[in-house]
């Protein structure tokens, strides 16, 4: 005789109950004042780890972008700058990598340690605003925001201000609320810091400039220490750069220029829409992903309604903290409108890549609406939709690269195999010259990679650029001998034949071809003008 088992009711009861007490056990951690900091610096080294080993996936057939390559340069020196920017990106290139290998995967690790650390900034911005919850909340929508994740891969000075821009934001809400001359200090040293980064900060410390002179409560403010304090602090602290940068002749106000000032304003025009539509796809993300979070909150079928209705009710907000949320709401206003308008007005370039910096505020300006009401369950379903979307990207990766390579395959900028060149250079040095090599010359985007990737890591020389790092010097280049590497397609290429036969007559002349093999996949095949100079005798 057969018999047959069936689950019983106890199983399901238990079931749902232990799913209902870590829903609990979560909310509570990220309320309770002993459990919620460290819950959300287990988020964000959690969030770091996952989203590495994504990059190393996603960017398999990739070398390192040059933007970080030339950090990793920067690093091998700790100068007070580095001809095109200010020299905190260098100085922490620096000290990770004296920790970490020159590797693809340290490099990723380097960006995402980095967005990691400016969540954890953000929680703390949060709490001066909103109550916990709510700042738990700003702190998944940060971490759902592509800024945050895939947009975050390559290390340079902008994704550097995701930690000094709320750095700064945290230490002036700091100096808001106590209005002493201590919190004035820290409020100069992080501007300090935030100017070390890149001066395109500037724009951020005009809207908090703003701020203070638009708040309701800016009497109590500007007539106490904290502004004029911070206000010398931050000049005293800059004073070692602001040497370097009369020594070195304002060059990075040179690059500036040189580089980013345009005169066609059609596309002007056209920078502009492409920046606000970029950046404003990038921020839909995280809000909806958090309305959707909202709208989970159970129950669904009994009150359809309610998704919509319930998020929202009149009345005091005791979660929230007006007169900083205030703050922050003139802040995000003024980062988000002044750049576009200023392009507009002066004729400036305006990378995406600009908007990097300046959204972080916009899941905290949005849950700091009084109105909007958090209930503790969106805790939960935000923190699901995070590592459900997470954990599917870490699964997929594999095959969303091996899409972007077949869909980009002659795509030489992207998957051009300069990490191969870097290592065959460096042996044709050897073999010449039995000695290390020193110096690689030709435009950045072809000798960052050669810096990164080769055993010897030679200095960087960019011939006839205005902005020299400070790495190296001619005298250098002819003492030490050079390997020029120039693309051989790029219309540069006359000027810098010119510098080679000025400066090295006798080099040698060769053409190398380079291809990449990534999964017996293989890239574009990349073709490169060569020059060997020997050093002097």
């Amino acid at each position: 005789m057969s018999t047959t088992s069936l689950p019983t009711t106890r199983t399901r009861v238990k079931a749902r109950v232990s799913f209902n007490r870590f829903r609990a056990w979560l909310v509570a951690c990220a309320i309770r004042p002993q459990a919620r900091t460290w819950l959300v610096i287990q988020f964000a080294i959690l969030h770091a780890v996952i989203w590495t080993f994504i990059l190393i996936n996603l960017k398999a057939a990739q070398d390192v972008h040059m933007d970080v390559a030339e950090a990793w340069g920067w690093g091998q020196k700790f100068l007070w700058g580095y001809g095109k920017h200010p020299p905190l990106s260098g100085w922490i290139a620096g000290v990770w990598f004296k920790l970490f290998p020159a590797t693809d995967w340290a490099t990723y690790a380097l960006a995402m340690a980095t967005v990691s650390v400016g969540m954890v900034i953000c929680w703390f911005v949060s709490l001066r605003v909103v109550d916990a919850r709510r700042a738990f909340l700003v702190v998944v929508m940060v971490a759902l925001y592509p800024i945050f994740n895939f947009k975050g891969f390559k290390y340079n000075p902008d994704l550097l201000q995701l930690v000094t821009l709320p750095l700064l934001v945290l230490a002036y809400l700091n100096a808001f609320e106590k209005r002493s001359w201590q919190s004035g200090i820290w409020f100069g040293l992080a501007g300090a810091l935030a100017l070390m980064t890149k001066y395109w900060v500037l724009t951020m410390i005009g809207a908090i400039g703003l701020a203070a002179l638009i708040h309701p409560a800016r009497v109590r403010f500007l007539l106490s220490p904290a502004p004029w304090v911070g206000i010398a602090t931050m000049a005293v602290a800059m004073i070692p750069h602001i040497v370097w940068l009369a020594d070195a002749h304002f060059v990075p106000l040179t690059y500036a220029g040189d580089t980013y000032s345009i005169e066609d304003a059609g596309l002007v025009h056209q920078l502009v829409f492409g920046y606000v539509l970029h950046n404003a796809a990038l921020l839909a993300l995280p809000v909806a992903l958090a309305a959707l979070a909202m709208a989970l909150v159970p129950p669904l079928a009994r009150a359809p309604l309610r998704i919509v209705t319930r998020a929202w009710a009149r009345g005091a907000n005791p979660g929230v903290n007006v007169s900083q949320a205030l703050n922050i709401w003139i802040i995000q206003i003024v980062v988000a409108a002044g750049p576009p308008l200023g392009a507009l007005a002066f004729g400036v370039y305006l990378k995406t890549d600009w908007g990097i910096s300046l959204f972080f505020l916009v899941p905290l300006a949005l849950v700091a609406i009084p109105p909007l009401r958090v209930q503790g369950a969106v805790l939960f379903n935000i923190v699901a939709i995070w590592l459900v979307l997470s954990v599917a990207t870490l699964i997929a990766s594999p095959w969303i690269a091996a899409r972007e390579m077949a869909a980009n395959k002659d795509n030489t900028a992207t998957y051009g195999a300069r990490s191969d060149l870097a290592r065959e250079l460096t042996q044709a040095w050897h073999s010449r010259f039995a000695s290390r090599w020193a110096v690689v010359a030709g435009t950045m985007e072809s000798i960052q990679p050669m810096v990164f990737y080769s055993p010897d890591h030679p200095v960087a020389f960019i011939p006839n650029e205005a902005w020299s790092s400070g790495l190296t010097s001619l005298d250098d280049v002819k003492t030490y001998g050079f390997i020029g590497v120039f693309d051989p397609t790029d219309g540069r290429l006359p000027a810098f034949e010119k510098w080679v036969s000025e400066v090295a007559p006798n080099a040698e002349r060769m053409v190398m071809t380079t291809r990449r093999f990534t999964h017996g996949k293989a890239g574009p095949s990349m073709s490169w003008n060569i020059y060997i100079a020997p050093p002097a005798r």
